[in-house]
């Protein structure tokens, strides 16, 4: 009986060594939905309602499900560590982000709504890598880790630095893990108008497919969501599993699960508009190839090579908003209490400059960049957004000084190079916008408003063909960059 005995046992062994795994370890899943961003021009319609429906369908996946929407950096932290403590070796790991996210040193922040991002160290300082994030589950012992990124959405906090790249990066993830981003790799889509993603909507439907392992779920929703956008919006995916993993469990009808574990909102305020700057560019990943290096650019002309301007185009039909009208919104209300507390706040003179300017109220925010350079005349940034806010209004010549003056600072600093393409690309001045958008180009060959901005100086300047390359390039890349342009007064 006894020899029977250990028989079996090694027949079963033996058949357990070569079947496929199912990953049939505890499921846990963090899903996030984050909407109400100050620093935005509105709530996001999509995230609440993705993350909700998420939530629900992993549950019945068998999932044990913790959801928070509206979460602030605390708050993301510490559902993070609920995560980290839950897994046990060989569990599944999920995690669900919609919301907005940033790409800095080639990786993909998370964003919490209380984040002050002004420069490229408070993106690591307030995101959340999600390289590091995976790294983190994968050191508990987790068998298979399973990130969907919905948050390539053009954001505010991008604007304000156009070194910045927009969309998300590639993971550098360990073994065992399977990514989805909602679109390509460095490129950015606009929220549908409706309550729900098209990613998330394709998704669900492939996840209720009977039958199906994650890779091919996921495959699936790729093919889905590109057909449906019209190839507009290209779903990234990267994949290390080293098992088979499917979300709907084998073997009968699905398992319950516990409720899911709510996360606190975090309070919100009316949202501030983003600062304003040309925004960055990256190519999606199937964008039309880059053009061909250009030429050496040639020098630019003396300041009075410019001629006088013809009557500016008015960025907005509305008037610009007056100080009185502005002093309830939250970020300027916070920058001018510490303003009175101290006028000589050089930082925060800035920060309200950039406000100011987001709100239309170009004037006031040209007022505030000259209090700032009072104080810091060698402030780069101040001098570009100052170039910036005058090409916009229309005061060239001063706007040619400012950019100038940026440049003989920070030589190649790309940001100017691309904000006096506008000077000169408003100014008539089409063979040096050009040359400038070359210049910015050949350092950052992903900067979609000097893309932009050298199809349409291209054009002018006779060669159709090559400037409709630029342009399509371009809006391939960000489909807003033709109202932004148009905001700026060049069409």
């Amino acid at each position: 009986m006894k020899t029977r005995l250990v028989l079996l046992l090694s027949l079963i062994f033996a058949v357990a060594s070569v079947a496929p795994s199912l990953a049939a370890g505890e499921r846990y899943a963090l899903v996030i939905g984050n909407a109400k961003y100050p620093d935005a021009e509105a709530p996001l319609k999509e995230p609440i309602n993705d993350a909700r429906d998420i939530a629900e369908e992993l549950k019945r996946d068998g999932f044990n499900v913790d959801i928070g929407e509206n979460l602030t950096g605390e708050q993301m932290r510490r559902a993070f560590e609920r995560l980290y403590g839950k897994i046990k070796p060989g569990s599944v790991a999920l995690i669900f982000f919609s919301g907005f996210g940033v790409q800095s040193s080639r990786q993909s922040y998370m964003i919490p709504v209380d984040a002050q991002i002004w420069t490229e160290a408070d993106v690591r300082r307030d995101g959340f890598s999600l390289e590091t994030v995976l790294g983190e589950i994968n050191s508990r012992g987790a068998g298979v880790k399973i990130a969907l990124i919905d948050a390539s959405r053009r954001n505010p906090f991008e604007r304000r630095f156009r070194s910045f790249s927009a969309g998300l990066a590639p993971v550098i993830a360990p073994n065992g893990t399977l990514v989805m981003y909602s679109a390509a790799l460095s490129s950015v889509v606009s929220d549908n108008g409706s309550d729900r993603s098209l990613f998330v909507k394709e998704l669900l439907k492939e996840i209720r497919t009977p039958d199906l392992m994650a890779e091919e779920t996921l495959n699936r929703t790729r093919v889905g969501v590109t057909r449906a956008s019209r190839q507009e919006q290209v779903p990234w995916i990267s994949s290390s599993l080293a098992e088979d993993f499917s979300f709907i469990p084998s073997g009968g009808p699905r398992p319950a699960s516990p409720p899911p574990a709510p996360v606190a909102a975090a309070p919100t305020t009316p949202a501030p508009a983003p600062a304003p700057s040309p925004a960055p560019a990256a190519a999606p990943q199937v964008a039309a190839p880059a053009p061909p290096p250009p030429p050496p650019a040639p020098p630019k002309p003396a300041e009075a090579a410019i001629p006088p301007p013809p009557p500016p185009a008015k960025p907005t039909e509305s008037p610009s908003p007056t100080a009185v009208a502005l002093a309830d919104d939250p970020t300027i209300k916070n920058l001018t209490t510490r303003l009175n507390d101290n006028p000589d706040d050089a930082a925060a003179l800035y920060r309200r400059g950039q406000v100011y300017a987001s709100k239309g109220a170009y004037e006031l925010a040209i007022k505030d960049f000259n209090n700032s350079l009072r104080l810091n005349p060698k402030d780069v940034e101040a001098y570009n957004n100052r170039c910036w806010a005058r090409t916009v209004i229309g005061d060239l010549q001063a706007a040619l000084k400012d950019c100038n003056e940026a440049l003989r600072l920070r030589p190649n600093f790309v940001d100017a190079l691309d904000s006096r393409g506008l000077v000169n690309l408003k100014s008539g001045q089409n063979k040096n916008a050009i040359a400038d958008f070359d210049a910015a180009l050949r350092i950052n060959p992903r900067l979609t408003s000097s893309l932009y901005g050298r199809g349409l100086a291209k054009k002018r300047n006779g060669s159709i063909s090559e400037g409709d390359l630029d342009i399509n390039n371009a809006k391939a890349m960000d489909p807003n960059i033709v109202k932004e342009f148009a905001d700026y007064g060049v069409q």
